[in-house]
């Protein structure tokens, strides 16, 4: 009261309970929204021109204003779905949403916002968040607060859409941006309660939803966008989109490409996009990928996209120019490597990195001879193809050059030597001390040894802790160098480590590194010593039209940076280690399980049948690959008989997703071991 003045608030009454406090069945969600379309089209009318001109965090067209406060979400997974979510939205929906209709909206109509009496909903409340904003926006907001604690999300959707579409009708373009505007407002919502826990964590209120929007969005994340706008418009009496014929994709795929390009499943897979351990096909499904270790740290990762985007906006040329990102990530790059590695060659495959490597080699020995591991791969150019086993010595091969030697796979399941023989590792070592005695007395000294850290190609096989530091020593007092192939197992898949070259305890000469390097960007890179890199100043330029242009620097330090900040190498010991010991478990119980080995996420399970001959079950791994595959997993076998079961997912792979993996595991080796 002023002056003789005072403010009154008149409220009128309505019937109800709130529908936070109601079990809710399709019916009250058919009511819901047969009323909500009905105040929405009443809204329609309205004109309240100021409303125009608010701007409001929590009104999902400005969903974008959220980003620098996505830092205050302390669960780093939790952060980069945000983050996807808010990318997707950016590039999706913010270009176009202001093609939508607009009306005034309610804004808020959460669960304490909505009325329910005899299971109807009766009306709704607290018009305190109008805002002039597209109409579908409402609806929005109205779903997510309807799918947390649902089992069952796309259902819940529908039954509201059902309805709604009877009273006021949707356009086809509303309907599909409903999946990113749900995820919109459980992303603010995850958001503004993180926010708010260290700036207002007095207001209870602001976190009362945090909980229900956490876990619903974690379930968003596995949904298939195509198959949630499909369901919306089947819903809505609208046709669906249609996958395409994959009949006539072959035939397309076929007339342009050669049939040597190799393809995965009998019966391929036609994907439309991903999102971190998640991807989703043209017909709706959602796959959970075990076998992609390229996208290292998620597919889309938004940080890593963001990354790319701003610097091919600014710059993209190649190393003839000074520019800072170069050094920048070659400083952030050497800074993992033990000394004394240290001058960087960059480039754009693995294939390039290993061509590079073997030039070194051969420049800084004056020698050409190269010993290998049996079945190794180191890429595919024309040396890759010749120091790899796994493609020369296979369907198509011309066999082992004259200048290449191969060595023994130091396997402790399937080799000479066993896991219970403590000199295992030196007497592998030793097949390698001969070859270098052999060669010297031919007159044909060895240049260098390549080694995969892990031998992936060769079945996931991890080497003797002891085999590569009495390697590196014969072949060092041989003359030769010490090559380390990366290109799978770095950068810090094996979690203990950053590289898998540290579990043996050894520093090599030269290391290659590629895939994960750009999570799916075409970058590769080479680490040598000062001494090596000298041995290379011949005279000849080095050049590499792409190879550490800005834009790949600045995608590769983003990589770096996740790796760290998201503490996913940790991320890749906590599961790796979790998967291996339920590994042993099946191990003990299945006896087609011959061997479970690996380190971090870079596991393998080799199918036998049987434990005393070790005689190797392909089919049954092809089995396995293909129940996965129905059960929507995505896994791969490898090694020399096609028996060892390859897991190298990205690695930000949860331990829910390693709950679900080891599930469909254990459901196919109990069908297979009957």
């Amino acid at each position: 009261e002023e002056k003789g003045m005072a403010y009154i608030r008149l409220l009128s009454f309505l019937e109800g309970e709130f529908l936070a406090n109601t079990e809710q069945n399709d019916a009250l969600l058919q009511s819901f929204g047969r009323v909500m379309a009905t105040m929405n089209k009443e809204l329609l009318q309205v004109e309240i021109p100021s409303l125009a001109y608010k701007r409001d965090i929590w009104d999902l067209k400005h969903f974008s204003d959220i980003e620098d406060r996505i830092e205050h979400i302390a669960d780093p997974y939790l952060q980069t779905v945000v983050r996807h979510y808010l990318l997707q939205f950016q590039l999706k929906l913010e270009p176009i949403l202001k093609d939508f209709r607009h009306s005034i909206i309610h804004g808020d109509a959460n669960d304490w916002n909505v009325l329910v009496r005899e299971n109807e909903v009766t009306g709704m409340i607290d018009f305190g968040d109008l805002a002039y904003s597209p109409l579908i926006c409402d609806l929005a907001v109205a779903i997510a607060y309807l799918v947390m604690h649902k089992e069952e999300p796309i259902h819940v959707v529908c039954q509201f859409l059902k309805t709604y579409h009877q009273v006021l009708p949707l356009e086809e373009k509303e309907i599909d941006a409903l999946y990113y505007l749900i995820a919109g407002r459980l992303s603010t919502t995850t958001t503004m309660a993180a926010y708010s826990a260290q700036y207002r964590s007095d207001n209870a209120y602001l976190s009362v939803s945090e909980e229900g929007a956490i876990n619903a969005l974690l379930q968003w994340i596995k949904i298939n966008p195509i198959h949630a706008q499909n369901s919306f418009r089947k819903a809505c009496g609208i046709q669906t989109k249609q996958a395409v014929n994959h009949e006539a994709f072959w035939k397309k795929r076929n007339h342009y490409f050669s049939k040597a390009m190799s393809i995965s499943y009998k019966q391929p897979i036609k994907m439309e996009s991903a999102a971190l351990q998640y991807m989703y096909d043209d017909k709706g499904d959602t796959y959970l990928d075990c076998v992609n270790n390229i996208c290292h740290v998620g597919h889309c990762h938004p940080k890593v996209v963001k990354a790319g985007q701003a610097q091919l906006a600014v710059l993209n040329t190649n190393t003839r120019y000074f520019y800072d990102s170069l050094n920048e990530y070659a400083k952030m790059l050497s800074a993992k490597f033990p000394a004394p590695l240290s001058k960087v060659f960059f480039v754009n495959s693995g294939s390039a990195a290993t061509d590079l490597a073997y030039r070194l080699a051969v420049a800084h020995t004056n020698r050409k001879d190269i010993i290998v591991v049996d079945h190794a791969y180191h890429g595919n150019t024309l040396v890759g193809i010749e120091l790899s086993p796994y493609k020369h010595d296979g369907k198509g091969g011309k066999g082992t050059q004259a200048d290449i030697h191969k060595t023994s796979i130091p396997d402790l399941y399937r080799g000479k030597y066993k896991y219970d023989d403590n000199e295992a590792g030196k007497k592998y070592a030793e097949e390698v001390k001969d070859i270098l005695q052999k060669n010297k007395e031919a007159g044909k000294p060895i240049a260098a040894f390549f080694c995969e850290s892990i031998l992936g190609c060769g079945g996931q096989v991890l080497l003797p802790s002891d085999y590569l530091t009495h390697v590196y020593k014969h072949v060092r007092e041989a003359g030769g160098v010490c090559v380390a192939d990366e290109v799978q197992v770095g950068f810090g898949r094996v979690g203990s480590h950053f590289w898998g070259f540290e579990l043996s305890n050894v520093v090599p000469d030269i290391v290659i590194m590629g895939k994960p390097i750009g999570n799916g960007h075409p970058m590769a890179a080479v680490i040598t010593t000062d001494e090596i890199a000298k041995s290379f100043e011949n005279g000849m330029e080095f050049f590499s039209s792409f190879g550490g242009n800005p834009v790949s620097c600045e995608i590769g330090k983003a990589v770096l940076r996740v790796i760290e900040e998201e503490k996913l190498q940790e991320n890749a010991l906590k599961v790796g280690n979790y998967l291996l010991k339920e590994l042993e478990k099946f191990k003990e119980e299945f006896d087609l399980i011959g061997d479970v080995r690996g380190a971090g996420l870079f596991l393998g399970i080799e199918l036998v049948k049987d434990r005393t001959t070790l005689e190797p079950d392909e089919a049954s791994a092809t089995a396995v690959i293909n129940y996965l595959k129905g059960r929507k997993i995505m896994l791969s076998t490898d090694g020399p008989y096609h028996n060892v079961l390859k897991f190298k997912p990205p690695i930000i792979f949860t331990m829910e997703n390693a709950e679900t993996l080891l599930r469909e595991l254990r459901n196919v080796f109990q069908k297979l071991n009957k």
